[in-house]
Order: C-alpha cells, then structure tokens, then sequence
C-alpha cells in the first residue's frame, strides 16, 4: 500500500466534495436522531453490485472521528470491504485496474464518504459479487451523535446476477435498475484486450465517481442521454493525485503508463476526473465536471492518451487544464470552458463546430509537438468568454519554445470574443527569434457577430493561411494521418 499522504494535504479538495456542516446542525447533533433510511435495502429486489450505500437522515449529518463502515458476506459473516475512519488506507483505492508504467497497481487517493445534506454515500473499494446476498455493520459515532447498526438483519441486501459475458452493449443507472450503478463498474466488466465495440448507455443523473479506461480495453464508447442530463464530475486534481500527491511516492507505484513525454508526465495521468489510456474510444452526450474549486491546483475534467478518441457533443467543464489529449482526437460539437491553458497537450487533436469559453484572464490552449508532428487544429469553433473576462486578456495559445519549437496551434473561420489579445498568440521562454519551425497559423477569424477581425497586430511569427492552404487543414484526415471519423 502506499504511504498516505495526511488528510490535511487534502483538505481543499475534501472542502469542494464533503459540504460543511451548519451551526444549526451541530446544535442539532444533540438531540435524539431517528434511525436514517438506508439504500439499498431488502432482498427481493437485487441490485447493481457496484451500488453504492446511501444513508439518509432526519437533518444534516457530519462523519464522526473514528469507527467503521463493515461489509460482510450473508452466508457466512465474511468481510468483504470496510470503510474505517481512522486507517488512512481507507482513503485510498484502485480504479479500473490501473497498472504504473512499472506494471504495479496504481492506487488513487478516493473521498469513501461524501454527504451532500441530510444523505451520506459510503462508495466501497470494491465491486461486490454478483448475485450474492450481503449485510452491513455500521459503529456508533461514525456519523456523529448517530447511534450505529449492529443487528445483521436491519441492512440487508442482494446483488443482481452478472451482466452476459462478451455484451456488446452496457447499462448504467446511479437509480438501479440497469446492469451496473456506476460507469467505472460498466468499465471493469469490459473484459482484457477487448477486441469488439462496446457501447455503456449511461441514463440521466450525476455520477460522482472518478472514470479511467486502461490501456487494456479499447474500443470503448461511453454514451450519455445528453450533456445536459448526464453528467460524471469530481474534484480530482494535481493536490489529490497528481505530482503532488505523488511526489514522495516510489516510482514503481506512481509513475503514470504510456508516457508521451516521460519527464513531465509521470503522475500527471491520475488527476484527471476521466481519464482513458485505450485506443478507439468514443464519448458522446455526456458532460464531465472536474469540481475542483478555482486555483485549487491542475484538474483535468478529461483526458485522453490513446490514439482514434472521438468525443461528440460533450460539455468538458474545469479550471486549469479541462482537456488533455494525447494521440490522434477527433472532436465536435462540443462545449469546453475553463481559463489556463484550458485545451492542451501533444498529438494530432482535429476540433470543429464546438464552443470554447474562457472563465478568467489567461490563454486558451498550450500545445506540445515535436517537429513535423501534428498539433491542435481549431475549425468553425467560437471563443466566448465569462462575464467578467476583460477585452485583451486571453491569448489563443502558449507554447515553450526551447522545448516544443515545432508546436502547431491552428484556427480556421473560427468566431471570436474581444477578450482575445490583439497579439493571438505568446511564447513562454523567449520570442520569434527562438521560434524559426513554431506553426502558429490563422484563417478566417471573425467577431462574434461574423465581421472580419482586424489581425494586423498578430504575433510576428504567426501566420494567416491562404484559401487553399485553410481548405486543406479543415480536412480533419490532414491532420490526423489519413484518419477521418466522420466516414
């Protein structure tokens, strides 16, 4: 197991997923509580074995400072999982067999109990077994003031039979009913080396819960109900996973598999809130909300490190670093916002027909290739931006030089807000005359409401395409090595 890094460390991340407790219920801890009502419950109706335990109480609840959470086989009393306060190891657990560039299991730190109001979800470190019958011990003062559930008949519940094995198509409802409660236990089931194209329908709701697809199981497709209606968020971040979290941890247990750039990536693979590391892979209706609150550090809402991705009308929501891709990434009509370097990475990443909105002061996109490799090309993409951005303040893109002096950032009859400097585009670690191979190219670029932008005062080492040059790169097959998804 990993050393555990002290939960004060995480205290900003714990703020943004477990809400304070009111005054008033503090004061109200003292009274006599009824006894909550627990989810799931009874055995005549089975239920998703990656369910999650719900308690729901009279009035606010708060977790108490130490006790345990147990999970036990019916049949025979064995634990099976257990949720305690004072073992630091509680806080941590695998997702989707995550395996270090060493082949070691990767462990994530992991928030086992979140309460939102009068509810605490308890999210177990494992898939429970299917169709199994399983009861719950609970101690007194776990929840605070809370007396505890002892009895092992008073929460019982059964688990459904397995979905079929080698299933072409998932089912995932957080309210029951399908073939699994969470997106990541649909996930788990996709067997190794999966061969053939399975589609996860994911029904309306917020899944709280961080998602990593291993390298192991390509041709994947996640498949919400509308962005709007579905919706997979938490606050997963560099501070809970990333290089500071790992920073003291030994290389084996931490270092990030499939590095493309082996020195910077080594943890930063694990803060992501969805994250895929397999090939063929496909997003479509589903919003991703990486909660973490505004500087609370590096937090990826999605990242993807394999090559053919193709994200289709999602909405990526963060702060610094919402989207990550690395390979080949085909992406539209889509939504993504943030405010540093808000789409970035290295690869060929085709965008077109989608929105990408600026939260604050800072730039758009921060790309990463080497010479002669594709970058980041932009088409019929409008930039908007927060209220409260002023005119000037965002530049298109970054890049350093010294490392990435072939970088490409290219925008084609791309629509854009007055919050975009008049300079387009800046370099980290020098100017233009370090920059002799960098491929900042432009076409088309209009207002908001389609005039023509005056781009006079552009960077001196940018450059504004010809007709025939911008018909060529709005080919998302140019860019992408001959791959065109939309055939």
């Amino acid at each position: 197991m990993r050393p555990f890094r002290p939960l004060l460390a995480l205290a900003a991340v714990a703020m943004a997923l477990v809400p304070a407790v009111s005054q008033t219920a503090a004061a109200d801890s003292a009274e006599p509580r009824s006894a909550p009502v627990l989810a799931p419950l009874g055995v005549a109706e089975a239920v998703c074995a990656d369910t999650p335990l719900r308690l729901t109480f009279d009035r606010p609840v708060e977790l108490g400072s130490a006790g345990q959470l147990q999970v036990h086989q019916a049949d025979d009393g064995t634990l099976v999982d257990i949720v305690d306060l004072a073992d630091p190891g509680t806080y941590q657990r695998s997702i989707g067999g995550a395996l270090t560039d060493y082949g070691e299991v990767h462990r994530w730190f992991y928030e086992p109990v979140v309460i939102e109001g009068n509810t605490a979800s308890v999210y177990l470190h494992y898939v429970l077994d299917p169709d199994r019958e399983y009861y719950v011990t609970v101690d007194e003062g776990f929840f605070a003031g809370q007396e505890g559930i002892t009895d092992k008949e008073t929460w019982r519940f059964r688990t459904r039979p397995a979905p079929r094995r080698g299933a072409s198509e998932l089912s995932v409802d957080q309210a029951g009913g399908a073939d699994f409660c969470t997106v990541q236990g649909a996930v788990d089931f996709v067997p190794e080396n999966n061969r053939h194209r399975v589609t996860i329908d994911v029904a309306p709701g917020t899944y709280h819960e961080i998602v990593y697809v291993p390298q192991s199981k390509p041709h994947l497709t996640v498949r919400g109900q509308g962005a709007d209606d579905t919706v997979i968020s938490y606050a997963n971040n560099s501070v809970l996973n990333g290089d500071y979290a790992m920073s003291d941890v030994p290389a084996r247990q931490s270092y990030c598999p499939r590095r493309v750039l082996p020195q910077p990536d080594r943890f930063n693979c694990w803060r992501a809130t969805f994250g895929v590391d397999a090939d063929d892979f496909r997003l479509t209706d589903v919003t991703v909300h990486n909660t973490t609150p505004d500087g609370g550090s590096q937090a990826e809402a999605f990242r993807g490190n394999g090559d053919r991705i193709v994200l289709e009308r999602v909405r990526v929501l963060s702060h610094q670093d919402s989207l990550r891709l690395q390979g080949r990434t085909f992406m539209t009509d889509s939504y993504v916002e943030g405010d540093v370097d808000f789409v970035w990475g290295d690869g060929g990443v085709f965008v077109q027909n989608s929105e990408l909105k600026s939260l604050d002061i800072g730039y758009v996109n921060q790309v990463r290739n080497d010479v002669g490799e594709a970058g980041h090309v932009f088409v019929n993409t409008r930039l908007t931006r927060a209220d409260s951005v002023p005119d000037g303040s965002v530049l298109l893109g970054r890049v350093e030089t010294a490392r990435f002096p072939g970088s490409q950032l290219v925008f084609i009859d791309s629509a854009m807000d007055a919050h975009i400097a008049p300079v387009g585009w800046g370099i980290s670690d020098g100017d233009c005359s370090d920059a002799g191979q960098l491929r900042f190219w432009e076409y088309g670029s209009t207002d908001l409401a389609g005039q023509p932008l005056d781009v006079t005062g552009r960077l001196a080492c940018s450059r504004q395409l010809t007709g025939a040059e911008a018909a060529r790169w709005s080919n998302p097959a140019t860019l992408l090595d001959g791959w065109d998804p939309r055939r």
